[in-house]
């Protein structure tokens, strides 16, 4: 079997792989890149990219049928699935066509197309090639799972195949109330169809602040969803006309769509890495700080490793690793300090630790702080409602939690990240100049507010 050998051999060409590739090659190092689909992964193809092109048709549709409130007589006569694939499609073969650029400009990078599998802890086999590395990065991150008694196919189907749909559902179940469930439902219902989410646990995006999962879940029912939530399902059907989702307590559900949104798990079955001796949880790779798994010379990023599957975080991983070969001792990645955003209507956007979470940590020296966005200009221009939350650790201490709902909030998770990052006092950020009218005035507001020196708030 022929045998090529590199610096890096990385297995997987998603957010992580990819990003570790190229900022390798920009150190210099030689890398092979294996892929069996296409370079950019999920988030790419089946993920970020595509979903947000929906959710902004999504948003585009909700200001046609709202036109009216802002003086403008338009109306919408309906939305064309054929068209707004077309369109999500275009989008994403666009960046496709620039990722391909940017992985053939990197002179040192090698990309291996087939299915690759961990074969040694310093190889990847493809096909009849042996791919040899001083190091082995594992990034074949996550599909998206479903219940063991559900069966994906026809009317029943994850967010693979919701991304293809050919016409608006009546009336779409949407079985579970994460990041995904609550994407997919808000765009559904802008689109037109009735919309029912159904959440195991007891409210909605419950990784979130629960204020944020009260605020998202009033909008929500303000919009006409009903939500379930405490509840699990116990069976499910389908036939020609629909299908029938069964709860306990022996509430059945009737809709022509189920989408299963109950997270993503590790891509990691059948891939070599156990019988390698690569440590695994619940499916999971399990890495130290420094993405160092249980076998010397193996390292693992994005969503193969325990905490949020996020595609920047798997960038931030490809690059840490690169550079931490490379001996430049980059500062690990922290999971707590990556931001989050859900491109629902309303927005969530997040960063830092939750009040709840701080509470565990400092107890009750921890202070919070709401400002409310119907004191903030833009967003009564938007027409939006919503907050901004912050979460400080004592009566002197930095900012150590940013939580964001309302339209837009996900464009203002940059500079909470900063100053969650940074560790900013209240009385520092509330220094800064934030510009009027914008919805980044929140920002500012909600510091001011937490310095004690409210301007737009109640103090």
């Amino acid at each position: 079997m022929p045998t090529s050998t590199y610096d890096i051999v990385i297995l997987g060409a998603g957010s992580g792989g990819y990003a570790c590739a190229l900022r390798a090659a920009q150190l210099g190092l030689t890398v092979a890149l294996v892929e069996e689909d296409k370079v950019g992964g999920t988030c790419l193809h089946r993920g970020c990219i595509p979903t947000k092109a929906l959710l902004h048709t999504a948003e585009v549709a909700d200001m046609a049928r709202d036109s009216e409130r802002y003086g403008v007589l338009a109306s919408l006569e309906g939305v064309d699935m054929t068209k707004v694939n077309t369109y999500k499609d275009g989008v994403v073969a666009r960046l496709y066509k620039g990722l391909q650029g940017l992985v053939r400009a990197a002179d040192t990078v090698e990309l291996v197309t087939g299915t690759g599998r961990l074969t040694a802890k310093d190889t990847v086999t493809v096909g009849d090639r042996e791919l040899t590395g001083r190091t082995v990065v594992l990034a074949t991150g996550s599909y998206a799972k479903t219940l063991p008694d559900v069966q994906i196919g026809g009317r029943i189907m994850t967010s693979d195949q919701a991304l293809q749909l050919e016409e608006v559902p009546r009336h779409a179940i949407v079985l579970g109330g994460g990041v995904i469930g609550v994407e997919f439902a808000s765009a559904l219902r802008s689109f037109g169809a009735e919309v029912t989410v159904v959440e195991a646990m007891d409210r909605l995006v419950a990784m979130e602040d629960p204020a944020v999962s009260t605020t998202v879940e009033r909008a929500y029912k303000k919009r006409g969803m009903k939500i379930r939530t405490g509840v699990k399902v116990t069976g499910t059907s389908q036939d020609d006309q629909g299908v029938r989702v069964e709860l306990e307590g022996g509430d059945v559900l009737e809709g022509d769509l189920l989408l299963v949104a109950v997270g993503r798990g590790p891509r990691t079955e059948g891939m070599g890495y156990e019988e390698v001796g690569v440590e695994l949880d619940r499916g999971f790779v399990t890495t130290d700080e420094r993405l160092r798994t249980s076998v010397e010379g193996v390292r693992a990023v994005g969503d193969l490793v325990p905490g949020p599957q996020l595609a920047h975080r798997g960038f931030a991983h490809g690059i840490f690793v690169a550079e931490d070969l490379a001996g430049l001792e980059p500062a690990p990645v922290e999971d707590h300090l990556v931001p989050k955003v859900t491109y629902s209507d309303p927005e969530i956007a997040s960063v830092g630790l939750s009040e709840q979470q701080a509470r565990e940590r400092w107890g009750e020296a921890v202070s919070t702080y709401e400002y409310n966005l119907g004191g903030n200009g833009k967003s009564q221009i938007l027409g939006t409602a919503g907050f901004v939350k912050l979460v400080r650790s004592g009566p002197d201490g930095p900012v150590v939690g940013v939580h964001m709902v309302g339209a837009r909030m996900g464009e203002q998770v940059g500079e909470a990240q900063l100053i969650v990052g940074w560790e900013a006092l209240p009385e520092d950020v509330a220094q800064f100049l934030h510009a009027h009218p914008t919805q980044n005035e929140a920002l500012g507001e909600a510091h001011l507010a937490l310095a004690g020196k409210p301007l737009h708030a109640h103090g």
